[in-house]
C-alpha cells in the first residue's frame, strides 16, 4: 500500500512539475508578445509624430474680399485653423473699385483665390466661374448643409440670391439692407415725435421739415431723395422702391427684364419712379432736394437734410465724420403696413471652380457663415447678422438692431452685370429730371437695355 502511495505521490509531482514548466512558457510567450507590442505602439507613434511635425499642410486656402480688413477676420479665421489642423487660410484685401477685375484677371492666369466675396447681385454673371457645395462633405455621406438647413438658418433674400436648383453657390456672413437715417434734433424743431413709419406719413414730414426762400431754392432739405449722382446709393433706393411697389424686375426665367411692364393693370414701376424723382421735381408738392446740393452723406452730416436712405456700414463714418450730431436710425418707410420690404447689399463667401481643394474650401465657408465663426465676425466687423438665430441676439443692438431685423424682409435680384445696370438707371433718373424724356419712354428705355444685358450673357 505505501508503494502505492509514494508511486502517486511521485506521479502527482511530475504532473505538478510539468504544468509548472509548461505555465512558465505560457507567461514567458505573453510577456515577450506584450513587450513586443509596447515596442511597435511606441516605434508607430514615434513615426507619427515625426511625420506630423515634418510634413506640410494639407490643403493652403486663399480668400480674397473688400470692405473687411484681416483684423476683422482673424478670430474666425483662427479658431477654423485651430478646428482643422492639415488647413491653412490666408487672407486678401482688395479695394473695391479694382476687386472684381483683379479676380477675373487672377482666375484666367490660374492664380487666383480658391474663395472669393462676390456682390449677392454677381452670381449669373459669374456663376461660371464657381463650384457649388458638394453633395456629400470629405468622409461623410450627407452635404455639408443640405437647402433646407440653409432656408432654415439664413434669411430668405440669401436662399433667393444664393442657391439655384438644388445647389447652394454661396453663403453670406452678413446681409445689409436700406434704412432711415433721421436727425433728431430737426425732428423735434417742427414738432415730429417718431420716424415716418409709412411713406404716406414720410411726405407728411417732408412738407413739414423742407423750407425754401422767396425763389423757391431749398434752404434746409427734408431727405436726401430724387436724383441720381449726389444721392449716395441712388439706384438701391429706387430699386427698393420699386419691389415695394410690386415691381417684377424680371420674368420667372430671370431671362429678360420686365420693370417697365404693368402688374394687375397696375402701372407699379412707372408709379415708383414718379415718387421717387418727384422729390427732385420743382412742381412737386414734395420738392426737397436737387443736383445742386452737398452729396447726400455731407449733406445730413452739416444738418442740411434732415433725412437720408443708406446701410449699416455708414454708422462707423457718421459717428467719425459727425461726433456730436443727434441721429438714429429707423426702419424703411413702407408702402404698406401688411407687405414689408426692404433691399439687401451684402457680400457672401463663395468658391472658384479652380481651387485644387474644393471640399477643403466650402469646409471653410461653412464654419466661417455658420454660428462659431460668424459670431466673432459679426462683433468685430459692426455688420447686421445673415443668420436667423443671431439675428434674434441682435435685434435690440442700438446700433444694428434695425438692419438686423429687416434682413427678414429683405429683397433683391440678380444683375447680369450692377455696374452697366447703375448706369441705365442713372441716365433714367437724370433723363426725366432733365426733361429729355419722358417718364415712361425713359423707364422703357432702361428696361430694354437692361434686357440687352441679359440676353448677351
Amino acid at each position: 500500500m505505501r508503494e502505492y502511495i509514494i508511486s502517486d505521490l511521485c506521479l502527482s509531482n511530475k504532473m505538478n512539475l510539468t504544468a509548472l514548466v509548461t505555465d512558465s512558457r505560457k507567461l514567458t510567450y505573453i510577456l515577450g508578445g506584450s513587450i513586443a507590442l509596447m515596442v511597435f505602439i511606441a516605434f508607430i507613434f514615434v513615426l507619427t509624430s515625426s511625420f506630423d511635425s515634418t510634413t506640410t499642410t494639407s490643403a493652403e486656402l486663399t480668400v480674397w474680399g473688400v470692405f473687411d480688413d484681416q483684423s476683422v477676420l482673424n478670430e474666425s479665421i483662427n479658431a477654423f485653423q485651430k478646428a482643422n489642423k492639415s488647413i491653412r487660410v490666408s487672407y486678401k484685401l482688395f479695394a473695391v473699385q479694382d476687386y472684381e477685375q483683379a479676380v477675373l484677371n487672377a482666375l484666367a492666369a490660374g492664380t487666383g483665390p480658391d474663395v472669393w466675396m462676390i456682390h449677392n447681385t454677381w452670381l449669373v454673371r459669374h456663376m461660371d466661374k464657381l463650384i457649388a457645395m458638394p453633395a456629400a462633405a470629405p468622409g461623410q455621406k450627407v452635404p455639408l448643409v443640405t437647402v433646407r438647413q440653409f432656408q432654415d438658418a439664413f434669411v430668405d433674400v440669401a436662399e433667393h440670391d444664393l442657391v439655384v436648383g438644388d445647389k447652394i453657390y454661396g453663403m453670406p456672413l452678413y446681409v445689409d439692407t436700406l434704412a432711415l437715417y433721421y436727425n433728431k434734433d430737426t425732428f423735434a424743431s417742427v414738432g415730429i415725435a417718431q420716424p415716418p413709419k409709412l411713406w404716406i406719413d414720410f411726405i407728411a414730414d417732408v412738407k413739414k421739415i423742407t423750407i425754401y426762400d422767396e425763389s423757391r431754392n431749398i434752404t434746409r432739405s427734408a431727405a436726401a431723395l430724387g436724383t441720381a449722382r449726389n444721392i449716395n446709393r441712388s439706384t438701391d433706393i429706387l430699386m427698393m422702391l420699386m419691389l415695394q411697389s410690386g415691381v417684377q424686375m424680371t420674368d420667372k426665367d430671370r431671362a429678360q427684364s420686365i420693370f417697365s411692364r404693368p402688374v394687375d393693370g397696375i402701372p407699379v414701376g412707372e408709379n415708383a419712379v414718379q415718387f421717387y424723382t418727384d422729390f427732385a421735381n420743382p412742381s412737386s408738392k414734395v420738392y426737397t432736394w436737387n443736383d445742386t446740393l452737398d452729396y447726400s452723406f455731407d449733406a445730413f452730416v452739416a444738418g442740411k437734410t434732415a433725412m437720408m436712405v443708406n446701410y449699416a456700414h455708414q454708422i462707423s463714418a457718421l459717428r467719425k465724420a459727425a461726433p456730436r450730431l443727434n441721429w438714429a436710425v429707423a426702419p424703411i418707410p413702407q408702402a404698406s403696413s401688411v407687405d414689408v420690404r426692404t433691399y439687401a447689399s451684402y457680400w457672401p463667401l463663395v468658391v472658384s471652380a479652380k481651387t485644387k481643394s474644393p471640399n477643403e474650401a466650402w469646409l471653410f465657408v461653412a464654419y466661417m457663415t455658420a454660428g462659431d465663426g460668424a459670431k466673432p465676425y459679426l462683433n468685430a466687423s459692426g455688420r447686421p447678422a445673415a443668420r436667423r438665430d443671431l439675428i434674434d441676439q441682435q435685434k435690440n443692438d442700438p446700433d444694428v438692431g434695425v438692419f438686423a431685423e429687416q434682413a427678414l424682409a429683405a429683397r433683391s435680384w440678380l444683375q447680369i452685370d450692377n455696374v452697366a445696370i447703375e448706369k441705365i438707371f442713372t441716365d433714367m433718373i437724370d433723363n426725366i429730371n432733365l426733361g429729355k424724356q419722358t417718364l415712361m419712354d425713359a423707364l422703357r428705355a432702361a428696361d430694354a437695355k437692361v434686357s440687352v444685358l441679359m440676353a448677351g450673357r
